[in-house]
């Protein structure tokens, strides 16, 4: 584990040099908005997303420098999520990740501009015709794929659904239809845009792929309900048990604290099983399954 943990930390830092290059300076007009973006998208954060993306391009031979404008492109969409999640039309969280919201530290106005301008910018750097080696096929598949997870048959959809549900009892697989949006959607994106930058890809890698990423797109959500019930705010960045106090349904809700804690195990060898056979070396996605299965925060 000591291994993957200073390949996460490469990834990270990898994507967080990237993100400084693509952001707008704070000195470009109009600078409170670019102040803004900055605030929200180099704030820390565990790059999950961004380490997907890395991990499974290098598994198929990618180059890492092909790799930072699609995986920083999936950490822009999922900080504009962050940002509007936050505001109080929706979740009206005060803190995230141990720092004021974006509307709390700026205003609700930027808040709204900060995250359509994060969403924009992630598509223009899968549009860059200069993101040479790819091909404008590959391009076009990308922007395809993040697209669909971020609008409303994925995230956004997702969203609206977790908006719908306050108050609600959910079953299992409407709770689980639920999360492979909100959250899974763009776990899966991270992965199939890494994979989409290897030229040779083939439909039966990509289907495994995407099984890997739904499956710990579900533990990863299983894992994050049981620490909002586990953990405390100054580990958490964000208020703990903000879920309960909202009346959201939740897997140690529906399932109990150990009921929750076997169905992530669950999904988790789902995740590794679907990895079997592929070529390439995928043992940094296998690690990062038992990361997010073991995370504390």
């Amino acid at each position: 584990m000591s291994d993957f943990k200073q390949q996460l930390k490469r990834h990270q830092q990898q994507s967080e040099q990237a993100l400084h290059r693509f952001l707008p300076s704070i000195e470009t007009q109009p600078q409170r908005l670019h102040k803004a973006m900055r605030y929200v998208v180099i704030s820390g954060g565990k790059r999950i997303r961004p380490t997907l993306t890395y991990a499974t391009g290098l598994a198929l031979g990618v180059e890492l420098s092909t790799l930072d404008r699609p995986a920083c492109a999936l950490e822009l969409i999922h900080a504009y999520s962050l940002v509007h999640d936050d505001l109080p039309s929706m979740d009206d969280d005060d803190l995230r990740r141990g720092r004021p919201t974006c509307h709390k530290q700026f205003d609700e106005a930027t808040a709204i501009l900060v995250g359509d301008a994060l969403q924009a910018l992630a598509f223009e750097l899968l549009a860059d015709p200069d993101n040479a080696p790819l091909c404008a096929e590959q391009r076009l598949r990308m922007i395809q794929s993040l697209s669909h997870a971020s609008g409303s048959l994925g995230m956004v959809g997702g969203q609206a659904l977790d908006l719908d549900a306050v108050g609600n009892l959910l079953s299992q697989a409407d709770l689980e239809a639920m999360h492979r949006k909100k959250t899974g959607a763009l776990i899966r994106a991270a992965v199939r845009l890494g994979a989409l930058c290897a030229p040779n890809i083939d439909e039966q890698s990509l289907k495994q792929l995407d099984h890997y990423a739904a499956a710990i797109g579900l533990t990863f959500q299983i894992v994050d309900d049981i620490l909002d019930v586990t953990s405390d705010t100054q580990i958490l960045g964000k208020p703990q048990g903000s879920d309960i106090a909202s009346n959201k349904p939740t897997y140690p809700a529906l399932l109990g604290l150990a009921g929750a804690q076997h169905h992530a195990k669950q999904m988790h060898q789902q995740a590794l099983t679907s990895l079997e056979g592929l070529d390439g070396n995928f043992q940094t996605l296998r690690s990062l399954a038992d990361y997010i299965l073991q995370r504390r925060f």
